[in-house]
């Protein structure tokens, strides 16, 4: 069965012509798995929509229009346009065959830019397209003889050629797949012998559609502080690739399929997404903003619990340019620019500031100092670290008439309640997500011995469990298979072993062509942190230590320093390389232990590619750290 892109949703098939419909269920049902199609989706930045874009590994790229004609209403065609009777009146619309072509023409000449899409030096073809591509047209209420009967060969050929065009008694419910394959391949002028590779085909996916491409994450902070540079403004008219004299990544990044088409099927209202860690949350939560600004009338909100998320978040926004349409903050910032916008005093209290800016907020708007419904859209990261008198607060901010709400979550990352789940019904709060509910079980930001590590620990503590829609599980991740070293423990007998074990780390990666900041060392206790600065720094490492809001909310990964920061602070963030130190330090306590856990859960999972942890007290979570280690390796050398 053929992967569709939107999925074929009640809201996607309404959009649909019946002819579209019709066709789209072919494709599904009558191709095989490693076909990808993708329904009226832009191509490039010039924002073209063909019907339908098929690719397939061995016959290559292929291009369709789909037109509900009928032979009644057809009154002339040429090679360039069509003469249709609506309502009794003649109307010029293009050839559904030239339409494609230009579409396919578009796209190879972007195609073309990249030395990895093209034929080797070796070829008689050397400096074409290694696969082939092809257009066509779908005419969903026209049989093939109502052609035929009158016209003749050479004026069909001229204007529609047989092998170009699949008619109505071509795409029945009954037809057999493997005819309805050769009439899509017929198209074709030419197959090749080899096949698209993975990273070939996504390539192609990553020049058709640049809304799915993954910046790095220092990449996405440059684009952001160069949003107004000069070097960087695009016109309209612009199309996706870059200048001929620009060189390509060799290696490029972007959504996978199922991300992807997740990202395209989100319908309206509200919807929850339950994810383990690196499971792409973010990046589908970029993608939908990028959709709700182009279409929201008023400002999209996008909130988070943690500081330096939403720097990232921010950051994300000004790469895709739209910091004007999409405001990104963490909840009590938002909090404190609700109370100074409408003017609404912070009450009075022992608590800290804000908690009671937060109480504040929540009484100004059921006075109605400030208003509700202020957003077109709400999207949420971080929601496990909510409390429910923030999402029914937060709930009230989103315009009735839209009613988008994105809710994205992983209960074995929440390191600030003790609670296990949210400890309080999603429809209490006012969120409507029964049946629009999404799980992503499979981690693409760890390597296969990181995440197996990571999650080996914590099962004991955070325990994978269902739920139903109006709950939220706790997710056992799965790996996307990307190997690398064995995570190593390493133990010490005072905290200055432990940062000498860090330095050693540090500079070893150093020695192999890592950059500073791809690196991070994660602590627990802020102790910790002021000597561990202060140590690296004499070591000459260089670094920066985000100790406090001013330097979380100044943060630039694009500096060359190593970060260094508590384990909160480092929620959303990833690196290459990390080390957890400090394990020691956390509490043991029956009513901690759990919590601990999800921090040192939270910590390991930022890494990338090595992770390194240090340990200098002996305790159970530090036992298990080493056994964890030990199950997955019998020795590990230090």
């Amino acid at each position: 069965m053929a992967e569709i892109i939107p999925a074929l949703s009640s809201a996607v098939l309404a959009r649909m012509t019946a002819g579209e419909k019709r066709f789209a269920l072919r494709l599904k049902n009558l191709l095989e798995d490693d076909y990808l199609c993708w329904f009226d989706i832009p191509v490039g930045r010039e924002r073209r929509y063909p019907d339908f874009i098929i690719l397939h590994p061995a016959r290559g790229l292929l291009f369709l229009e789909v037109k509900d004609w009928k032979a009644s209403t057809l009154k002339r065609l040429n090679k360039q346009t069509a003469s249709l009777l609506v309502n009794d009146k003649p109307i010029e619309v293009a050839n559904p065959l030239e339409q494609a072509r230009q579409y396919m023409l578009q796209v190879v000449n972007l195609l073309s830019r990249d030395p990895q899409l093209l034929q080797s030096e070796d070829s008689r073809y050397q400096g074409k397209l290694c696969f082939p591509y092809a257009w066509g047209t779908v005419l969903t209420n026209i049989n093939r003889q109502q052609i035929t009967n009158n016209t003749t060969d050479a004026q069909r050929e001229a204007v529609l050629p047989d092998n170009l065009v699949i008619y109505k008694d071509e795409m029945l419910e009954s037809t057999n797949a493997e005819v309805f394959q050769q009439r899509l391949w017929g198209m074709f002028n030419h197959r090749f012998p080899n096949k698209l590779t993975v990273p070939q085909i996504d390539r192609i996916r990553w020049h058709l559609f640049p809304e799915v491409r993954i910046s790095l994450q220092q990449d996405m902070f440059a684009m952001a502080d160069n949003a107004d540079s000069d070097e960087l403004i695009c016109t309209e008219d612009d199309d996706s690739s870059p200048p001929l004299n620009t060189a390509l990544p060799d290696i490029v990044r972007i959504m996978d399929i199922q991300q992807e088409k997740l990202a395209r099927s989100l319908g309206a209202g509200h919807r929850v997404i339950h994810g383990v860690a690196g499971s792409g949350k973010t990046l589908i939560l970029g993608y939908r903003c990028e959709l709700l600004a182009a279409t929201s009338s008023k400002p999209v909100l996008v909130l988070c619990f943690n500081i330096t998320l939403a720097r990232k978040l921010n950051a994300l926004m000004l790469a895709k340019g739209l910091e004007h349409r999409v405001q990104a903050l963490h909840f009590h910032d938002w909090c404190k620019r609700q109370l100074n916008t409408y003017q609404v005093n912070t009450v009075a209290g022992p608590e800290p500031v804000w908690e009671r800016q937060v109480e504040s907020v929540i009484q100004g708007v059921a006075q109605g100092h400030i208003p509700r419904a202020q957003y077109g859209a709400l999207l949420i990261d971080e929601g496990h670290d909510f409390e429910a008198e923030w999402l029914t607060l937060l709930v009230q901010m989103i315009d009735p008439e839209s009613d988008s709400l994105l809710l994205l979550y992983d209960d074995a990352q929440s390191i600030y309640q003790k609670r296990s789940g949210l400890g309080f019904s999603l429809s209490s709060v006012g969120v409507k997500a029964q049946g629009r509910t999404t799980i992503l079980r499979r981690n693409y930001r760890n390597t296969r011995e990181i995440l197996a590590f990571a999650y080996q620990f914590a099962e004991r503590y955070i325990c994978a469990k269902s739920s139903d829609d109006d709950h939220i599980p706790v997710l056992a991740p799965e790996s996307a298979g990307r190997s690398g070293p064995v995570p190593v423990v390493t133990m010490g007998q005072h905290w200055l072993d432990e940062m000498a074990h860090a330095v050693a780390h540090l500079q070893r990666w150093k020695a192999q062509c890592m950059r500073w900041n791809e690196m991070a060392v994660l602590y627990v206790t802020g102790q910790q942190g002021s000597t561990l600065a202060s140590y690296l720094k004499r070591s000459g490492i260089p670094c920066v230590w985000l100790a406090s809001q001013s330097f979380k909310f100044g943060y630039d990964p694009q500096q060359d320093k190593v970060a260094v920061m508590a384990i909160p602070s480092s929620k959303g963030l990833e690196f290459p390389a990390v080390v957890v130190m400090g394990s020691g330090e956390l509490s043991c306590d029956d009513e901690q232990l759990v919590q601990s856990a999800r921090w040192l859960y939270v910590g390991m999972t930022r890494a990338q590619s090595e992770l390194q942890l240090t340990c200098s007290k002996n305790t159970p979570l530090v036992a298990q750290l080493q056994a964890s280690e030990t199950s997955i390796v019998d020795t590990v050398e230090y």
